[in-house]
């Protein structure tokens, strides 16, 4: 498996970031909302692994749920999506390297985040509510302990959980763009997912899924999602642009 060395993967993760705001409307729109079902339905998959396992088991069933949750992330770098937590590193690190302007980078947040939310909201309507994937038996009562313990958490707390998220997630979009093929790439992207979802921090469109499907089943509040929504999303776009790209740009970015 080929990698390249940290100065080329900047360099590249510029140049997504500009690629991603040279992206039509449509096509931002499009490949969010894959980006959004394809984290969605990595999420429906945790759900399902990690609740099948007894009560006295339920530590393990949450790692082995946080082994499945990566292939959202690998089917949205690799079939093809745009991910907001992802546009939050690459995009940035195009706007410090004076590619683009903020006004590009605050429009292509807007747009994934909508693609990301209609494609959430799909998936958690259509297999979650319809199916009943999310709604019954033990299904049901991991989907409610999961948005109850980040639900619970207080602002501060969820801005600090988010950074820790994009940290890793962000990191894990990092390696993607170093590795020459492949099974390089998934490697790449499985560990540090893996290790977000394991460690209970936040994810601001994997929210845009659980949170929604609890809403569907009559437990929660639109009201509630968006007091969770808002430190997540700061927390995320901090770990994404300044402790990945800010930190990267700082060592890498040529001068002049």
């Amino acid at each position: 498996m080929g990698f390249v060395k940290p100065n080329i993967i900047w360099e590249r993760a510029v140049e997504a970031g500009l690629h991603k705001i040279k992206l039509s409307l449509t096509s931002q729109l499009t490949l969010g909302f894959l980006g959004g079902a394809y984290i969605s339905i990595g999420f429906l998959l945790y759900v399902r692994v990690s609740a099948s396992f007894p009560a006295a088991w339920s530590e393990i069933g949450g790692w082995m749920g946080a082994l499945f949750f990566p292939l959202g992330l690998i089917l949205t770098l690799l079939a093809g999506g745009e991910l907001l937590t992802g546009n939050m590193m690459a995009v940035p690190a195009a706007y410090f390297c004076r590619k683009i302007p903020l006004r590009a980078l605050l429009q292509n947040w807007l747009v994934i985040t909508i693609g990301n939310f209609i494609g959430a909201l799909c998936v958690a309507y259509a297999f979650g509510h319809l199916l009943g994937l999310t709604e019954h038996g033990i299904y049901a009562d991991k989907v409610i302990k999961l948005v109850h313990a980040k639900l619970d958490e207080p602002f501060i707390l969820a801005l600090v959980s988010g950074i820790g998220c994009n940290w890793l997630v962000s990191l894990a979009v990092w390696l993607s763009y170093g590795a020459e093929d492949g099974i390089g790439k998934i490697a790449g992207i499985w560990l540090p997912t893996m290790a977000f979802v394991a460690l209970g921090f936040q994810h601001v469109v994997a929210n845009m899924f659980i949170i929604p499907a609890a809403i569907f089943a009559g437990r929660f509040t639109w009201m509630d999602y968006l007091y969770n929504f808002i430190p997540v999303y700061i927390g995320n776009a901090l770990g994404g642009a300044i402790f990945v790209a800010g930190v990267y740009g700082l060592v890498y970015q040529r001068k002049g």
